[in-house]
């Protein structure tokens, strides 16, 4: 790959891993390929918004292959172990099983995954999985047809949801996980649907609490579904208990079934923050660096890219902006609600 700066990133100046103002290390990196997206769920990109006038970005704002993963071997020295491949729905993105592969390559990468709605994981999944594709997370809110079109927007069907779903188990993606945001009043009354469809199969179940993430999915306090409640009612038919996380920073509280029919996993960002232990460092498809989920702003490196920065030069600004991070929001939710402000949009950084 051609860069200003010719030098391999082994041979420049070794220093120590950045942490930020809380002590919490760079680890994850999510990458946003696409901000577009086949779906219009209501607490990410409702359709009175994001409707057939909305302006997305243009193909020449959004970063090309190379320059994403030229920023991954930036960030690779300063921590970063582990990529997501988000959206939008990044399977919208074309020939991204070639991005998949160039950042398998990618020496002190140890796990690439990609989150999608997955319509069009059927279709990829076997391409993804040759790229070098480790994990697939699935989102899929409900298995009633009538809900999931209310959640998705109406667009979309379960029946292609669930095909994905199988034709990645087929390809050897796993673990398989399947993300639901649970809303109460909404689709909470399907939450155990879902466990019973994927108990014993290998694919984990995660349930995640309606975020107020961005500024226009009318959030409110009273659809928050309480994760200890939904794992109490699980518990109550098919008993569970606790389980040790897979790593420290892992955002999902794990529950393994008694039985041993598998796990469920449960993202308490409201009810029980987890801001300690974040290590992710979100990046936009415009080439945008995000620290946070609900972060107010971010710092361009698209521009410094493309300006002709060297790869230090990326790497220091890189460091400067984790060092000084000092995000926690979900722990604060209360009091910077109040002093208001936009927050960036879910779709854009992805979740």
């Amino acid at each position: 790959m051609n860069r200003p700066d010719d030098r391999p990133l082994a041979f420049m100046p070794r220093r120590r891993a950045p942490v930020d103002g809380l002590g919490r290390p760079m680890r994850d990196l999510r990458i946003s390929v696409m901000d577009r997206c086949n779906f219009r769920c209501p607490y990410c990109m409702p359709k009175d918004t994001f409707h057939e006038g909305y302006r997305f970005l243009k193909s020449t704002e959004r970063l090309s292959f190379e320059e994403i993963v030229r920023l991954v071997r930036v960030a690779v020295p300063l921590g970063v172990r582990k990529l997501r491949i988000t959206g939008g729905e990044p399977l919208l993105r074309p020939n991204l099983s070639d991005l998949i592969g160039d950042l398998t390559t990618i020496p002190g990468i140890e796990d690439v995954a990609l989150t999608t709605n997955g319509v069009l994981l059927g279709k990829y999944a076997t391409e993804l999985r040759a790229a070098g594709l480790s994990r697939v997370t699935v989102s899929l809110d409900s298995l009633d047809p009538q809900v999931f079109a209310q959640m998705s927007g109406g667009f979309g069907g379960v029946d292609e949801v669930l095909d994905g779903i199988e034709q990645a188990r087929r390809a050897g993606l796993a673990p398989i996980k399947v993300n639901a945001v649970v809303q109460r009043g909404v689709n909470d009354h399907t939450a155990l649907d879902l466990v019973e469809r994927f108990r014993g199969t290998g694919v984990i179940v995660r349930f995640i609490e309606y975020m107020d993430v961005g500024n226009r999915n009318d959030w409110e306090p009273g659809r928050v579904l309480p994760s200890a409640e939904l794992a109490a009612a699980i518990s109550a038919r098919w008993p569970l208990r606790p389980a040790d996380p897979n790593y420290r920073g892992e955002v999902a509280e794990r529950h393994v079934f008694e039985d041993g029919a598998g796990e469920v996993g449960f993202i308490s960002s409201v009810s029980q923050p987890f801001c300690g232990d974040c290590s992710r460092a979100r990046l936009s498809s415009d080439g945008s660096i995000f620290t946070c989920l609900f972060a107010t702003q971010g710092a361009d490196l698209r521009g410094p890219l493309r300006a002709g920065a060297t790869d230090e030069e990326l790497g220091e600004l890189l460091r400067a902006i984790w060092s000084k991070r000092m995000d926690r929001y979900s722990e604060l939710r209360a009091e910077l609600r109040r002093r208001g402000g936009s927050k960036v949009e879910m779709f854009f950084i992805g979740g």
